[in-house]
């Protein structure tokens, strides 16, 4: 039965739907030994010979899902031209080719999915599914109430040269050090703009000195060492799938 390319990529776990569209574009994808840069090609994958940077792609026959605890140091990119450490190093011992699901900047640390299930990226990391990801962040200085309301409320942040304001967000103060002069808040989001608790946090004139992204969902590292992973057990997967299909009604 055929297929669309950029489907079929994404279910056999090269990235998400979206990513694949963007490698088929830049011509790294060939059919039948032919490079293909029109996204509506269809394929047959018991027929067609479907390659990717010169290596043939197969189906997905075991889908996993994996759930990492990310130290900061580590690249959420499956190249990197500056050879920067890469999280996937991390998850090397997994016997199928597994792609991050969304990303974490180099220097933020905590929950980070893997899957070679297309689908499951595609519906976890799409704006519209919602997904909450919640966020520990130490700032330098006091944060009040008022500006804890004005990042519950939206706050601007430029995103991409052009201002823009955020979603409404869950934010709690978890604790204030008057001797240090810090604080540690907890933010949660639904959305996946570039740096946006950085750049939210910045909005109210806090640096931020350290940020750990504590849980996707329900999912949570706190039992989980930093640098370690594990597989979602079935009950997991389809909790998080239940979370993205509720939010899209």
């Amino acid at each position: 039965m055929e297929e669309r390319l950029q489907k079929f990529l994404a279910e056999c776990g090269i990235a998400s739907r979206r990513k694949c569209e963007e490698l088929i574009e830049q011509g790294l994808v060939k059919v039948n030994s032919k490079v293909v840069t029109e996204l509506g090609t269809k394929v047959n994958p018991e027929i067609d010979i479907v390659e990717y940077n010169g290596k043939k792609i197969q189906k997905v026959t075991r889908k996993v899902y994996i759930l990492l605890n990310k130290p900061i140091g580590y690249v959420t990119t499956v190249k990197d031209q500056f050879n920067r450490d890469s999280v996937l190093d991390l998850v090397k011992d997994v016997k199928t080719r597994v792609v991050p699901v969304g990303r974490l900047d180099m220097y933020t640390s905590g929950a980070l999915l893997f899957s070679n299930d297309g689908d499951f990226v595609n519906k976890i990391t799409h704006p519209s599914n919602e997904i909450e990801k919640t966020y520990n962040v130490t700032v330098i200085g006091k944060v009040t109430d008022e500006e804890v309301t004005k990042l519950q409320d939206g706050i601007q942040i430029e995103v991409e040269g052009e201002t823009y304001t955020t979603k409404k967000a869950k934010v709690k103060i978890l604790k204030i050090d008057e001797e240090k002069n810090l604080s540690r808040i907890q933010i949660t989001i639904h959305e996946g703009k570039n740096r946006e608790i950085r750049k939210m946090c910045e909005a109210i004139d806090k640096k931020v000195l350290a940020l750990h992204r504590s849980k996707i969902a329900n999912l949570s590292v706190k039992d989980l060492r930093l640098g370690k992973w594990r597989y979602l057990t079935q009950k997991e997967v389809e909790e998080i799938l239940n979370f993205a299909k509720a939010n899209k009604r």
